[in-house]
């Protein structure tokens, strides 16, 4: 993986800090994405530690977005050719992991994180990882 220019890149290391850490898998070219950003951003201003990985997208138009929307991210990977999506499991964008401290998943978490399926199912299970401290 490579990073945005300007943005820290996101390592394995950063997955494996003994902290709960929430992995979101995202593109510019995705409307829901975007939908979902400012709620990253309230997670992000809450201490909640978020990584991004960019898919399948250029990464001038990523770090755009970013300075445009706001950086909720420690750190965000590249995937332009989406090698790790296929790693991840992942079909398409947004999704959203809940990665325990020792970087094993612990929730995986599949289209916004907005509506009532988010708050019925990934909130609780993000309270439950934070209060397990990872």
């Amino acid at each position: 993986t490579t990073a945005l220019p300007g943005i820290p890149a996101l390592a394995d290391a950063d997955l494996r800090t003994g902290e709960v850490t929430v992995v979101n898998f995202w593109a510019t070219w995705c409307p829901p994405c975007r939908a979902e950003h400012p709620e990253l951003m309230r997670m992000a201003a809450e201490g909640v530690r978020i990584g991004g990985v960019n898919i399948m997208d250029d990464d001038a138009k990523a770090a755009a977005y970013l300075a445009e929307l706001g950086n909720p991210f420690i750190g965000v990977a590249t995937d332009p050719n989406g090698r790790n999506r296929v790693e991840w499991g992942v079909t398409a964008p947004p999704e959203t992991f809940i990665i325990g401290g020792d970087g094993t998943v612990l929730f995986r978490f599949t289209g916004p994180l907005l509506g009532t399926d988010y708050e019925n199912r990934f909130v609780p299970e993000l309270e439950k990882a934070l209060k397990a401290g990872g």
